[in-house]
């Protein structure tokens, strides 16, 4: 059962809470990318060719989806997310990649100012092979306070940001709001509750401060990856799977908004 209280949905402790915040603006996107792809948007966003099969429209965005800083696009965690943001979005295509430090012997990543110039080329590479479909950068983590940046840059029409498990606090404890604040294409974060990285108190200040259109859905009892303990499970009679269905339904309604608002 959702309830809403001064404004706020909030959704059983599994299934998280939804925030929003201002009217969703769309913009056209029109970027590139590097492969590892799979989407298609709902029926409305589709449409019958002569001998019956089913066209994406140029409704249907394409969406680039970044790694955290500790493991690839090929981890397990990244193909669940990516398996279900084919299926909520129904995107024309799912693109993922590696940045230049995961090749090779294992190191730290580079500052996230040094991975924008490459993760940019992604997007315009992905935008010449879709050309006239919206572009939706999401990222894990790291990915996603790199995107945000790409998001940002005068020379890539994004037309919204997803962030999971944004990074808002940096090693040293301060707040990382500048990139957030220079945004203004709509941007959905999805937070663990319990995630260490974004106490949820600093992102709805920084969230208030945005220019940009945003929503935040929270899973309630989740870390910085979004997995909820046993316990918290226990009590609240339900699953991870559910969890996580709940948060990739709330990305899909924002992107609907956005792109079609």
């Amino acid at each position: 059962m959702s309830v809403r209280v001064e404004g706020t949905i909030r959704v059983n402790p599994v299934e998280g809470r939804t925030k929003s915040m201002g009217a969703e603006r769309s913009n056209r996107a029109d970027l590139g990318g590097r492969l590892s792809m799979d989407l298609s948007r709902p029926a409305k966003r589709h449409r019958r060719s002569k001998d019956g099969e089913t066209e994406a429209s140029s409704l249907s965005p394409v969406v680039i989806f970044a790694h955290g800083a500790g493991a690839p696009s090929s981890s397990d965690w990244m193909l669940r997310w990516k398996n279900m943001l084919k299926e909520a979005l129904q995107a024309v295509d799912v693109v993922t990649f590696d940045y230049p430090y995961m090749s090779g012997k294992k190191r730290a990543p580079p500052k996230a100012e040094k991975l924008v110039e490459f993760h940019s080329n992604i997007v315009k590479e992905t935008a010449t092979k879709y050309p006239g479909h919206p572009v939706v950068l999401a990222g894990k983590s790291m990915g996603s306070r790199v995107g945000c940046m790409v998001a940002s840059m005068e020379d890539n029409n994004v037309s919204a940001v997803v962030c999971l498990g944004y990074p808002l606090k940096g090693i040293n404890g301060a707040v990382r709001d500048e990139t957030l604040l220079q945004l203004t294409i709509p941007t959905m974060f999805v937070q663990g509750s319990k995630d260490g990285l974004c106490p949820l108190e600093k992102l709805e200040a920084t969230r208030k401060k945005m220019k940009a259109p945003n929503d935040l859905h929270v899973i309630d009892g989740g870390d910085h990856s979004f997995k909820i303990g046993k316990k918290h499970l226990q009590a609240s009679n339900s699953s991870q799977h559910e969890a996580e269905e709940a948060a990739v339904q709330a990305i899909a309604a924002f992107i609907s908004r956005s792109l079609e608002g």
